[in-house]
């Protein structure tokens, strides 16, 4: 997370769903999106695109959101 800040990204885009409560999210401007899948295959993680775009576009920053298919 400290290299999305360093590096000015707006998302950070994780499968890792502890990660939002071991951040400080009010002390950084950035926008974690959780993809609530058990596996990091592949072929499970394209099947949330079409959620991901859907909400991407009023995820707001300092929050940190999960996304399911």
């Amino acid at each position: 997370m400290a290299l999305c800040v360093e590096n000015n990204f707006d998302l950070l885009l994780t499968i890792d769903k502890n990660l939002m409560f071991q951040q400080n999210l009010d002390k950084h401007r950035l926008t974690i999106a959780v993809l609530n899948s058990s596996t990091c295959k592949i072929e499970e993680l394209v099947l949330f695109i079409p959620s991901f775009k859907a909400q991407v576009d009023k995820l707001e920053k300092r929050k940190a959101y999960i996304i399911d298919k």
